[in-house]
């Protein structure tokens, strides 16, 4: 486990290499307020965490406008267990959270997500949950087998938009679209 200077240190190079949420240039105006409000909503969701005593700098990771974003969060934590470098993720999906230890960039982000994403899906078809430490993000709509599958067709579509936003060197992950 990193002490907190190696996180701090780590969540600064990162950040270093992203757009901070305030400057967010979109392909054109809409998309530009598109990402500008969902750099909004990913605030208000962190904000939202009793964990979270002040946010200190937000960036941006990449995105589709009105879709999905990926935000780098720089936080004060209200407890020490708390890293203060966080992913948040946001649009028309539920919104979720990782810590920096989890993921080292805004690929890594998208595709925790959505694999973490999947495995509620699987769970949620049995009327089941799960929980982060089995790599589930926390996932506020009932575990149904009809809310799985309606969040199943939002990550399809999902990977389908904007896939091509998280590439990284040209790869691309064919598991994100089984």
């Amino acid at each position: 486990m990193a002490t907190f200077a190696e996180t701090e240190l780590a969540g600064e190079q990162i950040a270093s290499g992203l757009v901070q949420a305030e400057s967010i240039s979109g392909d054109d105006e809409m998309d530009t307020t598109l990402l500008l409000k969902m750099a909004e909503d990913a605030n208000l969701y962190i904000a939202s965490f009793p964990w979270c005593k002040t946010v200190l700098g937000s960036y941006f990771g990449g995105g589709v406008g009105g879709i999905f974003a990926v935000f780098f969060f720089h936080i004060r934590p209200s407890r020490p267990e708390v890293d203060p470098w966080i992913w948040i993720m946001v649009g028309d999906i539920p919104p979720a959270y990782l810590p920096l230890a989890d993921c080292d960039s805004p690929a890594v982000a998208f595709r925790t997500y959505i694999l973490g994403m999947s495995k509620w899906v699987e769970l949620a078809r049995k009327g089941q949950t799960g929980a982060p430490d089995q790599g589930i993000p926390p996932v506020k709509l009932p575990a149904t087998p009809e809310w799985a599958e309606r969040l199943n067709q939002k990550l399809y579509g999902l990977t389908l938009a904007v896939k091509h936003v998280f590439e990284e060197d040209g790869e691309t992950d064919r598991n994100l679209l089984q």
